[in-house]
């Protein structure tokens, strides 16, 4: 099974880190560290996905690449 690809990147505004999910509507996490925003965007997406499966919602496959793997 293919996974979600994850966006992790610092913003100033929030003096930190945000990482992201793409296909998970805002399916979001900070951390202080890269590491620390994807292990919170890890935990995030297995509670979205549960709480899509309790409220019986469609989950989305996994869709987004970046830009690079487009162009090939």
């Amino acid at each position: 099974m293919k996974d979600y690809h994850v966006n992790v990147f610092y913003s100033d505004k929030d003096d930190g880190y945000i990482a992201d999910i793409p296909d998970l509507k805002h399916c979001s996490a900070f951390g202080e560290t890269q590491q620390e925003a994807l292990r919170e965007v890890l935990k995030a997406k297995e509670a979205w996905l549960e709480a899509a499966r309790n409220r019986k919602e469609a989950i989305p496959e996994p869709r987004f690449r970046p830009l690079i793997y487009q162009l090939a």
